[in-house]
């Protein structure tokens, strides 16, 4: 795998809902700012689930971790830093940081393949997935 050269930026403020009791965002809150940046990264750089869905695949995640730092609260502004890695598999890999106030709160990754329109994993890079690639530059 090579390092990430792409990359995007969302920046978001910590909603009432996503807080528990104490006002700190709920733990499972961070896995939906990760997708949150996979669908800006999707957007910015044109690949997205839709792109998928139109050419007959879909990208089910299939690991996530999440580690976490610092706690968010109720009205915290804070950044989603999605970066995208670059592996020679039929698989996406992003990369996650979240920073509020230059801190960082907290890290984590997600791994995505490919499944066609029975469910069934795909074991080779879709054409539809080479040609972005070639595009951006990573093969």
């Amino acid at each position: 795998m090579s390092e990430s050269i792409l990359k995007s930026s969302l920046k978001m403020r910590v909603r009432f809902h996503e807080c528990d009791p104490l006002q700190i965002v709920w733990h499972g809150n961070y896995l939906k700012f990760f997708e949150e940046g996979r669908e800006d990264f999707g957007k910015k750089h044109n690949i997205s689930y839709l792109d998928a869905k139109e050419n007959g695949y879909s990208m089910p995640v299939i690991k996530s971790v999440c580690e976490h730092k610092l706690p968010l609260k109720y009205g915290d502004e804070f950044e989603v830093e999605t970066s995208f890695v670059n592996a020679e598999a039929a698989k996406l890999i992003f990369q996650y940081k979240i920073f509020s106030s230059g801190k960082l709160i907290c890290t984590g990754e997600t791994i995505q393949v490919f499944t066609d329109k029975n469910s069934e994993l795909v074991l080779n890079n879709p054409p539809f997935f080479l040609d972005w690639k070639s595009k951006m530059g990573l093969i």
